[in-house]
């Protein structure tokens, strides 16, 4: 049979039959008792081993009796071992942006720049490994310290334990993992249990480095198990990336340092002179709002435009919107692919039905099939409702003009998230009163809220989080400062 002209090119292919857990650096096929599905098709695509509470406590037990080993490890052999990742993702570049495809349903293109981010990730992690550095204190500010001299220098702070979510399966534990071995942190990983594999393929390149024995763990479990990891006392930090139960492992985490990303609900400022072209900032907030199928942290969910261009704006995003495509993520021209799962759909569903419930009008998208919710555009939505308050994490983003500068950054204060924002402005003066008075972790000015560069400082305030991330940022968490005093 003739092959069909213009049939989609789709993205061939498939995941190993089943993958093991990684306890204390070795490959351990302990069982296959965890499922993983294609979030398009339903359909188990592999099986994982699924670790246990013994598995859990062996691995925490491994890491501690590795603290002196990974300090004594040397930052040159750190940095060797964080390249010799770079090298491998390379080489394994297609099969790392599959397995995203399938395990997270992820548009294939989406996948290939996560990809991307994670060799960026451990390429600047590898450069820091060397340049953990510590400084000189002048003690001499009195007759009474006269003849002593100080130095700091920054030591690993031992054990660290990582708790990551489905939706950056890769750069989300990348954000982790190669800050800890650039610091010299043995650390024990729980990924998501719905998208495990990209963070056993980063167990298997971490396998066939020389780091020491302990160094790492990488163990799909269930949360009950991995309790552990929160209230353990052997572990020094935790660092969390997910929702408001965040802020529960905080109040159980002990003594113990806690960094925390929790998502938001960010939004983006559309200023009367955006600095741009309308079509450009269309473009922006499409991207913003609607990639990876709406499912991150710092994905566009409100758009507020001033009342000058909230018309033209707004039939063009109309437009936009509309003609966004969804379906299969192997395929290369699919932006909206499926969501996690059929509850996550019907979550979305239900919050865009009680916004209209309320008044709110909806003006792209359209019923739900499955786990695929189209991309969505709304306005009107009330103040207190669900898909206003709360964090969406799904293809639906929310327009609402302004008539005050001031009074877009009220509304962006007033919200309880603060994780980024962006605001298009031609003035400089606007610009600096943004970054001024936002309560936020990061304001992007020109672009979407969306926009994140591996290097940069990222995390939020308010529940949005405490800590941040970002190579250089993250090694400061996972090192302490070491005063030495010396009489000369």
């Amino acid at each position: 049979m003739a092959k069909k002209k213009n049939a989609p090119k789709k993205v061939r292919g498939s995941l190993a039959a089943s993958y093991p857990y990684y306890l204390a650096n070795e490959a351990i096929a302990a069982n296959t008792d965890l499922e993983v599905r294609n979030k398009y098709t339903g359909r188990i695509a592999t099986r994982t081993a699924f670790a246990d509470r013994s598995a859990v406590r062996k691995a925490i037990a491994a890491a501690h009796r590795a603290r002196e080993a990974m300090q004594a490890f040397p930052p040159d052999a750190r940095r060797d071992v964080l390249k010799h990742c770079v090298r491998r993702f390379r080489e394994r570049f297609d099969e790392l942006a599959l397995a995203l495809c399938i395990e997270a349903g992820k548009p294939i293109k989406d996948a290939r720049g996560e990809v991307d981010r994670l060799i960026d990730t451990f390429r600047i992690a590898a450069g820091e490994a060397t340049r953990v550095e510590g400084a000189t204190v002048e003690l001499q500010i009195s007759e009474r310290s006269r003849g002593y001299r100080g130095m700091v220098k920054r030591v690993p702070v031992g054990v660290c334990s990582f708790i990551t979510p489905f939706n950056f399966p890769l750069n989300l534990v990348a954000h982790k993992v190669a800050p800890a071995i650039a610091a010299g942190c043995p650390f024990v990983l729980k990924p998501a249990a719905k998208t495990p594999v990209g963070a056993l393929i980063i167990g298997e390149v971490l396998a066939e480095t020389g780091l020491p024995r302990g160094a790492f763990s990488i163990l799909p479990c269930s949360n009950d198990d991995a309790s552990l990891l929160v209230e353990d006392e052997r572990i020094a930090l935790l660092s969390f990336t997910g929702g408001m139960v965040g802020w529960d492992l905080k109040a159980r985490a002990g003594r113990k340092k806690v960094t925390l990303e929790l998502g938001g609900n960010a939004m983006c400022i559309v200023d009367a002179d955006p600095g741009a072209s309308l079509d450009h900032v269309v473009d922006r907030l499409a991207f913003g709002a609607f990639y990876q199928s709406g499912q991150s942290c710092i994905g566009v969910q409100h758009v507020l435009v001033h009342r000058d261009l909230y018309d033209q704006l707004r039939s063009r995003l109309k437009r936009k919107v509309s003609s966004l495509r969804m379906g299969d993520p192997r395929e290369e021209q699919t932006f909206i692919g499926p969501v996690i799962d059929a509850d996550a759909a019907e979550r979305i569903e239900a919050w865009i039905q009680e916004a209209i419930d309320g008044g709110a009008k909806r003006l792209a998208g359209g019923p739900r099939k499955g786990n695929m919710v189209p991309a969505t555009l709304m306005e009107n939505v009330p103040a207190g409702c669900n898909l206003y308050r709360k964090e969406v994490f799904g293809p639906v983003a929310c327009l609402q003009p302004f008539d005050d500068f001031d009074q877009a950054l009220a509304t962006v204060n007033a919200s309880d998230f603060g994780l980024q924002t962006g605001v298009f402005t031609a003035s400089l003066e606007r610009a600096m009163r943004a970054w001024d008075q936002l309560e936020v972790g990061g304001v992007i000015v020109g672009d979407v809220p969306s926009f994140r560069v591996d290097n940069m400082p990222y995390g939020g305030v308010k529940a949005s989080g405490l800590g941040r991330e970002g190579v250089r940022y993250a090694i400061e968490d996972m090192t302490e400062p070491r005063l030495l005093v010396v009489r000369a």
